[in-house]
């Protein structure tokens, strides 16, 4: 697959095999991730890879849109690590990037993930701190359960014209 193949066809999988997704596979996928651009280079990001099913089981009753994760092999917590930031506020720029790389590269290996987003909801960035034991300074920003896909979804034409502009918002 060429990049473009794997950006049009990766999709949100929440129903996943009862197959490990190995630590190689793992590595990749966070290599993937380290990759990303960032504000100054700072690299913000930090992330916390969760294999033990009772943790993953705990996160459904914190995160009301992570069910899945109870059924996940693993699961993936991107962090900002604010101790780390050159710019004030850029740090959630930086784990976007991130995770967006981390969803591309497990697309690319034949591992289905979602997704789920952690910050700026108060009640979850505190859940989930608690839940990991992070620093003052690590804010959880999203989960991404990985598992080998026990479903699959169609791609569709999502290119609008009529949402790109040049020079100006005006198509005048």
């Amino acid at each position: 697959m060429d990049i473009l193949d794997i950006i049009k066809n990766r999709r949100s999988i929440r129903k996943y095999q009862k197959k490990e997704v190995p630590k190689e596979v793992i590595k990749d996928i966070l290599t993937a991730a380290f990759y990303a651009p960032s504000a100054g280079n700072a690299r913000t990001f930090e992330f916390v890879v969760i294999d033990d099913k009772e943790i993953l089981g705990k996160i459904p009753k914190i995160h009301p849109y992570a069910a899945m994760c109870a059924f996940a092999d693993k699961a993936i917590v991107v962090c900002g690590n604010l101790d780390k930031e050159k710019y004030d506020g850029f740090w959630s720029q930086d784990c976007s990037a991130a995770t967006e790389n981390l969803l591309l590269m497990a697309h690319a290996l034949g591992v289905g993930s979602v997704w789920c987003g952690i910050y700026p909801e108060k009640d979850r960035v505190e859940s989930f701190k608690k839940l990991l034991n992070l620093p003052k300074a690590v804010i959880p920003f999203a989960i991404c359960p990985l598992g080998y896909p026990d479903e699959s979804h169609q791609s569709k034409e999502r290119y609008n014209e009529d949402a790109v502009f040049y020079n100006s918002y005006s198509k005048d």
